[in-house]
This record gives C-alpha cells, structure tokens and sequence, in this order.
C-alpha cells in the first residue's frame, strides 16, 4: 500500500524532507516507524512520539489502510 508520511521538527531534520510517498506492507504505525528507522538516521526513540494517521491521533497498533496520512510528532520544546 502506498501512505504519505509528514515529517515534523527533529523527524525532518532526521529524514531531510517533510513529507514522501512511501511504498509499504506495513499495517499500523508502529510498524511504519521501523521501516523507516531502516532508511534514515532516526535518533528518536518510538516512545517519544506521537502519533496521528489521517489527522486523529491513535495509538502505534491502529491499522493503516492504503492512501493513509501518517504523521509522526516528536516532543517539541520552547521557550
């Protein structure tokens, strides 16, 4: 299945894009995350995340479906 992935804050800098079409036989989130660990220097542990798919935040096991938007939300901090 194809799913669109949106990289944000150190997931960008991790990956050097903010968004990609990615071929996959993934089925929930947490799955994806570990293909894409295998393509690009991820240093965030999968704990530190958020995660949503198609806008709603769910859980790592939730399963994709073809044409899903995945977005990955590492902690963010400011000041």
């Amino acid at each position: 299945m194809k799913v669109t992935i949106k990289y944000f804050a150190a997931m960008r800098e991790c990956c050097e894009k903010s968004e990609e079409i990615l071929e996959t036989d993934a089925e929930t989130p947490q799955q994806l995350f570990e293909q894409i660990c295998t393509l690009y220097p991820i240093t965030l542990a999968m704990d530190t995340l958020k995660v949503a798919v198609n806008e709603f935040y769910v859980d790592f096991d939730t399963p994709l479906s073809d044409n899903d938007t995945v977005v990955f939300i590492p902690p963010v901090a400011g000041g």
